[in-house]
């Protein structure tokens, strides 16, 4: 269950999953799949949001949280309305916010990172960040393109000429703001039956297109928007043959290095670094479901594959947001929005630009991605200038097909959580 459905008419879709590239934190060793029974199967679930989805920033210095270490005070109100999500029946077992601006945090914490434990979330957790990692891929391809490695224009024909004729005239940037027309994979019944077979399958990541190479677009590229995960495998792949390295090595040295950014990895299999928050499919009446582990990560790879911590994914968005690595007219390009709204939706109206979306808020504007993925759902932003970011963490998959009413309630609090993050006015109490 990667990324449900779209969250408002103009949403599409998401998803998520993990790859390759060592972590230098243990990791827990090789456990059983974990149960898949009761509520319809929760190996069906998953393989059912993978069909109906699509497997649905300059900065001066990392500038990152300090640890666990004391914050700044925090505001009443949002600690208040946060553990408000997490009691709401359905509601996700454990939440974490983190806003930072001028080098100190406020950290709000509600639920446990792992039911049972009685441990709050903390920043230093790893967890799947879901489709948050394409913000990553864009931040490598715009970095390439400053460089004059790789163009914006460039197409598919040029740099990846073994993928399906029909494709070849799509740009590397109808990729970045998903107008391209590209199917998408998550959605080839070949590759669902894969997954349903074997959840904790390793893909060839490189190889993921190759389920949808046989179908045509799904519209003339540029002519519309709509969310699609191969858009971003497809941008790894092109930023990988414009250099000749793996898309890996890319992020450690264009996006982790710069940013100081420890304890975020791309990652194959289905283990997650300690410590982590554990993800949970939330079903009431049922009992919660730890689904942290139940997925192997290779086939989303680019898409969606990241793990990260609060801490890592904030000085990221901080970075990306403000234009890292890229100078004016890269900018201008990845700041020209178009009609679409991220998966699950963010809060207030969205609009995509190059692999960043805009949320227009009653307080102000903010650049980031969202994403959910089985056990997760994040919202990463930050500010034009790259002094501020936001994220919001919580350890279920919340969008509007698994949970409407509580996706509403979420995005209110999000754009509760930037009024307080560029000090404007919140919504006032009822």
């Amino acid at each position: 269950m990667l990324g449900l459905a779209a969250a408002d008419p103009t949403a599409p879709r998401d998803a998520h999953r993990l790859q390759e590239a060592p972590v230098p934190v243990r990791t827990r060793p090789a456990a059983p799949l974990p149960r898949l029974g009761g509520r319809s199967s929760l190996r069906r679930s998953f393989v059912a949001a993978v069909a109906a989805v699509s497997l649905t920033g300059l900065v001066s210095g990392p500038a990152h949280a300090g640890g666990e270490g004391p914050h700044g005070p925090v505001d009443p109100e949002l600690r208040r309305g946060l553990q408000a999500l997490v009691d709401t029946p359905g509601g996700p077992p454990g939440a974490i916010a983190v806003l930072t601006a001028g080098g100190r945090s406020e950290v709000y914490r509600a639920g446990t990172s792992r039911l049972g434990s009685g441990r709050p979330p903390r920043t230093t957790d790893h967890m799947r960040i879901a489709s948050t990692a394409k913000a990553f891929s864009g931040s490598v391809a715009l970095q390439l393109a400053e460089r004059g490695t790789l163009g914006l224009d460039d197409t598919l024909g040029r740099r990846l000429p073994r993928l399906p004729a029909a494709w070849h005239g799509v740009t590397l940037s109808q990729l970045l703001n998903h107008t391209s027309g590209l199917p998408d994979y998550t959605q080839a019944p070949a590759f669902v039956a894969e997954l349903t077979a074997d959840p904790r399958r390793r893909f060839d990541s490189r190889r993921l297109l190759d389920y949808v190479a046989g179908d045509p677009l799904r519209f003339r590229p540029g002519s519309a928007y709509r969310y699609s995960n191969s858009d971003n495998i497809a941008v790894a792949l092109m930023a990988e043959a414009a250099t000749g390295q793996r898309y890996e090595k890319l992020l450690a040295e264009l996006v982790y290095r710069p940013l100081g950014l420890r304890d975020t990895s791309l990652p194959q299999g289905y283990r997650l670094p300690e410590p982590y928050l554990h993800g949970y499919a939330v079903d009431p009446p049922a009992a919660p479901e730890d689904v942290s582990t139940v997925l192997g990560a290779s086939g989303v790879w680019a898409s969606g594959g990241i793990v990260s911590t609060p801490r890592d994914l904030g000085a990221f968005i901080r970075g990306y947001a403000g234009g890292l690595g890229i100078g004016p007219e890269v900018r201008r390009q990845q700041l020209t929005f178009v009609a679409g709204s991220s998966e699950p939706a963010g809060p207030g109206r969205n609009r995509s630009g190059l692999a960043v979306f805009s949320y227009t808020t009653r307080c102000g504007t903010v650049y980031g991605h969202t994403g959910n993925f089985p056990g997760y759902t994040q919202f990463a932003a930050g500010t034009k200038d790259g002094k501020r970011s936001l994220t919001v963490s919580l350890t279920s998959q919340v969008n509007s097909s698994t949970n409407p009413r509580l996706l509403a309630t979420l995005r209110e609090l999000q754009e509760d959580f930037v009024c307080r993050l560029l000090d404007r006015t919140r919504r006032p109490s009822p």
